[in-house]
């Protein structure tokens, strides 16, 4: 194992930009921490989850489909492979869960374009916001940053992850790294048992309408809980005119707005902001469970920390477990 110390991240992250483009968490003025180039600035690894989304570097909130100009079709130029640092290990979760939702039936060949060849070192240890504890992931990417209060233990799991860390010079101290190992071992998460919970009562029909009317009254349709969510896989197609070309795009929708699912003909199924409600829920913690076999939302908080008025996923699910359970 190897070794980074703070000071010297972000010469080592630039050491492979002629390679990779280099995604990695910056602050920015105002003091948000983003994925951006480290030309941009030293890396804030440390500040625990993005508050954006972070599974947006493989599917960005606006995407290109196709490009035609007056000679026809427009190629893009082939880009680098990314190398994306700073996901925890929760939205490593997220992002396997949204590897299989694009490769489902028809493979969807732009999200795999960014995906393929791409390298991710999640980030853990006493990296949380506030130098809070990140339970290590335990080898669901390529290599990974752990730090253990002074140093970043640099933790190789794949072929080219170990190639990433091979270029390191320092040597880690084996012992550091158990004893964070024992820590993450001993991390219990209650919002889990409630999301279980809740699902459980969804899949068993046990909440009634009546519920989403009166959570729905709390929605302004900011869609904040969408744009956030590293699980959202929901767009729709626009196509732009520009004096030289026609492209087409598509972008994120969100569920909670009105016109999600109305049809040509003006029906709308999901016609009121109760039902909206109720398909943004149950959708996470109760439909993707029956088809995927599992849950969807898989607790990184971004939800519940973007509402502004407090019907994130996690507590959405604590009112059903304590009013229906």
């Amino acid at each position: 194992m190897k070794t980074v110390i703070p000071d010297r991240l972000q010469e080592f992250f630039i050491g492979f930009t002629d390679e990779f483009e280099v995604k990695v968490p910056v602050l920015t003025t105002e003091g948000e921490r983003v994925f951006a180039s480290p030309f941009d600035g030293p890396p804030a690894l440390s500040g625990g989850a993005l508050a954006a989304k972070p599974t947006a570097v493989f599917f960005p909130q606006q995407d290109g489909v196709i490009s035609i100009g007056s000679e026809g079709l427009l190629h893009a130029s082939s880009a680098k492979p990314l190398f994306v640092a700073g996901f925890t290990p929760r939205d490593l979760l997220c992002l396997r869960f949204i590897d299989r939702f694009f490769a489902e039936g028809y493979r969807d060949d732009i999200y795999f374009s960014r995906r393929k060849g791409a390298l991710i070192a999640a980030v853990s240890g006493f990296s949380g916001a506030s130098g809070g504890f990140v339970p290590l992931s335990g080898g669901a990417c390529d290599l990974e940053f752990v730090f253990d209060g002074a140093v970043w233990i640099v933790v190789p799991y794949s072929e080219p992850g170990k190639r990433i860390a091979a270029r390191i010079p320092d040597d880690a101290a084996d012992d550091a790294l158990a004893a964070l190992l024992e820590k993450s071992g001993g991390c219990v998460d209650e919002d889990a048992a409630i999301i279980q919970a809740a699902s459980k009562l969804l899949l068993n029909e046990m909440v009634p309408d009546r519920f989403w009317d009166s959570v729905a009254e709390s929605c302004i349709q900011c869609t904040g809980c969408n744009l956030v969510c590293p699980t959202c896989t929901c767009f729709g197609v626009q196509d732009w005119r520009y004096p030289d070309r026609v492209e087409r795009s598509r972008m994120w929708d969100s569920c909670q707005l009105e016109g999600f699912m109305r049809e040509a003909s003006g029906h709308n199924p999901l016609g009121t902001e109760g039902l909206r409600t109720r398909r943004r829920i149950h959708h996470k913690l109760a439909a993707d469970r029956t088809k995927w076999g599992e849950i969807s939302c898989f607790l990184c908080g971004r939800c519940d920390a973007a509402c502004p008025t407090g019907i994130g996923i996690v507590a959405v699910s604590r009112m059903i477990v304590e009013r229906f359970s």
